[in-house]
């Protein structure tokens, strides 16, 4: 078969483009909707919980940190599942001094929290396992050297309950001496 044959047989048998973007419109449009819907189920919702336990520590500690001149700012309970990072973004202020607190469910056996600051560089990293003492609780300072959102990602693992571990974050910051 010569040139001239192979192209005349490939335009008797070939779809033309209007028709082949008028066919798969439709199919583009199903799978882009098909896609953008089992995406947003996958999106990470906080959701409260309630633990009497954390709530009494997360007192105590507010507490006790109230003498030393801290305040809250911002603080929830969160339900998380065991082994996945829940993140909290908060915007803090260059030279103030703040102190974050994570309370985790006291069944869980690791407790890990990881802050990055916006450029995506992890500023703070702490663990804790369940035999510690006060392993259940990640408090720590941080002094943010610029204006700007800072993400906290706490975590815990549990062998027995995988979802709805209930959790606590707190965010303090230093108000008087």
């Amino acid at each position: 078969m010569d040139a001239r044959k192979k192209l005349l047989f490939l335009r008797q048998h070939s779809v033309p483009i209007k028709t082949m973007k008028k066919n798969l419109l439709p199919l583009f449009l199903f799978a882009l909707f098909a896609f953008t819907s089992s995406a947003a189920q996958d999106v990470i919702r906080m959701q409260e919980c309630n633990n009497s336990s954390i709530k009494q520590q997360a007192d105590s500690l507010k507490q006790l940190y109230a003498r030393d001149g801290f305040q809250v700012i911002r603080e929830t309970s969160i339900a998380m599942e065991s082994e996945y990072e829940m993140p909290v973004v908060v915007p803090l202020d260059e030279g103030s001094w703040y102190q974050f607190v994570f309370i985790g469910d006291y069944t869980s056996r690791l407790y890990e929290v990881r802050m990055y600051d916006w450029d995506e560089k992890m500023v703070v990293y702490q663990k804790k396992m369940w035999g510690d003492v006060d392993g259940n609780i990640i408090s720590f300072s941080y002094i943010p050297k610029f204006s700007e959102f800072h993400m906290f990602k706490p975590v815990q693992q549990n062998k027995t309950i995988k979802k709805d571990l209930c959790g606590y974050v707190m965010l303090l910051k230093k108000v008087r001496n």
